[in-house]
């Protein structure tokens, strides 16, 4: 049996949800019926718009569910760990120094434990195609859910061609390589993507299974090798402890840079941190979201903890943040990777080879999210009508092809790489697309979190109905919404202040270099408001909002089935649920 309710036509769904039809124009009412319906694997498929049945011949070919538990697991944090981290770190410990990366990545992650939260409740609720853009277009509005739909498949877009160069980048680390055309190396690997793509959604998953492992694994032993030479075990540095918090005055101090400095470290958190919500992208492709949805994204936190902010912090203690090496690194200069720098220093031979291949495995992980971020989301939001028909098209394995090859197209700009003056240029201000999207997109998940638990309220329905519920409840979304702002706020503050001194025209570029997306935003947002016509209210008032299309019908038997399997938290098993939480 399907999931799913059957498709309603425009008709049928304002007889059976009257309080619909004032603010929901024909068009938006249809939104999660499409998605709805293109999973529904039953012959009658519901009504098309004009009253007549859609028999499963007749619909649309549906993604395949071939994630397992496995590959949401390693999606959770494969997704995510790639030159942010590894690389992009060395800018932000430079501009802010240690102590303001560890509390910058440490606000942005626990953002993203209450952003995974929200995602998870309502993805198990809701496994639809689009994920946190479709329930910002049903419980937020449908012009700010086409906004923040678009702005996230530009962000994957922009960043593939990015990653892609950074990989070339990273392979001049060994002399070997140096002599190497960029232009064969950037075919290498996009061929290595296009192949990935004809394995479908299952290719992606088994792809990010192994590089996530591998990236696992590279974190712990960093992290152990990182306190053996903190402590002087290795090397002519002897003990370093936390000294390089203690510098001069502007040299290797806690805060480099000041409350600027502080400010500057929340962009670079926002693109190291990017990905994490592929888990609820994913879910439209799960065998069994209601399993390894909630699984994932409750072992975020001891993720971000362990591979992020406590990988981090011991960086801060054995790298000095006013190295020149830093100093001349940049988000896409794998050379002075602080995590490489840190084994050089180190003075231990043939690792830090070893790392950098890491390095440019993970920039290849990041690569393939990027394939799958954009896809997905293209092929949801012309689903919806809110794209070109065409992007919607699936083929017989499950591939939303014409999207693919969109995805694919934008990897060809990597190139423009061979022009060292144009390329610098391009791809600052395609980065500058994606920029702080990542804080609209984490606040938007919040906020639809927040307004979906005001409408199923309101319908009279209570919490003991929902099958699996966000760990810190509607007030973590408060809470992540509220975070959102405040790095909004902080990246705004860094892109004009930075700017200062400057002429006016180089203020204007550098602050539209930092902040591109917010305005991106803004133009989708009224843009979609015109081409609907739809302008008030703002918000689709709780008492229309629709919480039954697109619902799984079996919630009861999923929430007892949940109670069942729950495991019983006990001192014996502790070392067990770690492990698991973190593996």
């Amino acid at each position: 049996m399907s999931s799913y309710p059957p498709v309603e036509d425009s008709k049928a769904f304002d007889e059976h949800h009257p309080q619909n039809s004032t603010h929901i124009g024909d068009h938006e009412r249809g939104l999660f019926h499409a998605n709805s319906h293109a999973f529904d694997g039953e012959k009658n498929l519901g009504l098309d718009s004009h009253g007549h049945v859609i028999t499963d011949a007749e619909a649309p070919r549906a993604l395949r569910r071939d994630l397992q538990g496995r590959h949401m697991q390693m999606i959770a944090v494969g997704g995510a760990i790639g030159a942010g981290l590894f690389v992009g770190s060395g800018s932000a410990l430079a501009q802010g120094g240690p102590a303001s990366v560890f509390l910058g990545f440490t606000i942005v992650g626990i953002l993203l434990v209450f952003v995974m939260q929200a995602m998870a409740e309502l993805a198990v609720m809701y496994p639809v195609n689009g994920a946190f853009f479709t329930y910002s277009v049903r419980f937020i509005d449908p012009a700010w859910g086409f906004a923040v739909g678009w702005e996230y498949a530009v962000d994957w877009l922009t960043v593939l061609p990015f990653e892609v160069i950074t990989a070339t980048i990273t392979l001049q680390f060994w002399k070997a390589t140096r002599d190497i055309n960029i232009a064969a190396w950037v075919t290498i690997f996009l061929f290595i993507l296009i192949v990935i793509q004809f394995f479908g959604v299952r290719g992606y998953g088994e792809v990010e299974f192994v590089l996530a492992v591998i990236k696992i694994i590279a974190v712990v032993g960093f992290i152990i090798l990182a306190i053996i030479i903190d402590c002087g075990g290795v090397g002519h540095q002897g003990y370093l402890g936390a000294k390089y918090w203690y510098g001069p005055p502007g040299g290797a101090t806690a805060f480099r840079g000041g409350f600027n400095g502080f400010c500057a470290v929340f962009s670079t958190a926002s693109f190291a941190y990017g990905g994490t919500e592929l888990t609820g992208l994913a879910a439209a492709e799960a065998a069994d979201p209601l399993k390894s949805v909630p699984r994932a994204c409750k072992q975020v936190i001891w993720r971000i903890a362990v591979f992020y902010i406590l990988s981090l912090l011991l960086v801060g203690f054995i790298v000095p943040s006013n190295s020149p090496y830093l100093l001349e690194s940049g988000s896409n200069n794998p050379k002075y990777s602080p995590f490489v720098r840190s084994i050089v220093q180190a003075g231990i031979p043939v690792l830090p080879s070893i790392f950098n291949v890491v390095i440019l495995l993970s920039v290849i992980s990041v690569a393939n999210s990027c394939t799958f971020g954009s896809t997905r989301t293209m092929q949801a939001l012309a689903a919806c009508g809110m794209g070109p028909k065409w992007l919607s098209y699936v083929d017989k394995k499950g591939r939303p092809i014409w999207c693919v090859l969109i995805q694919i197209a934008f990897g060809f700009l990597a190139y423009v790489g061979e022009a060292p003056g144009a390329s610098t240029q391009l791809f600052e201000w395609l980065l500058a697309l994606s920029g702080v999207a990542d804080f609209f997109i984490w606040g938007s998940v919040c906020w639809a979190h927040i307004r979906f638990r005001s409408a199923w309220k309101y319908n009279g329905r209570t919490l003991d109905e929902i099958p699996y519920k966000a760990q810190y409840g509607v007030w973590g979304s408060y809470v992540g919404c509220f975070l959102s702002f405040v790095c909004l706020l902080a990246s705004l503050y860094e892109a004009v202040i930075a700017g200062q001194g400057m002429g006016a025209a180089t203020q204007a570029e550098f602050f539209f270099r930092a902040w591109l997306s917010g305005p991106l935003l803004v133009l989708l947002y009224l843009g979609w408001k015109i081409y609907s016509g739809n302008w008030f209210p703002l918000l689709v008032p709780i008492s229309e909002i629709d919480i039954t299309s697109g619902m799984r019908l079996d919630l009861e038997e999923l929430r007892q089935a949940a109670l069942e399997n729950k495991v019983a938290k006990t001192w014996k098993n502790l070392p067990m649920r770690a492990a698991r939480n973190l593996f």
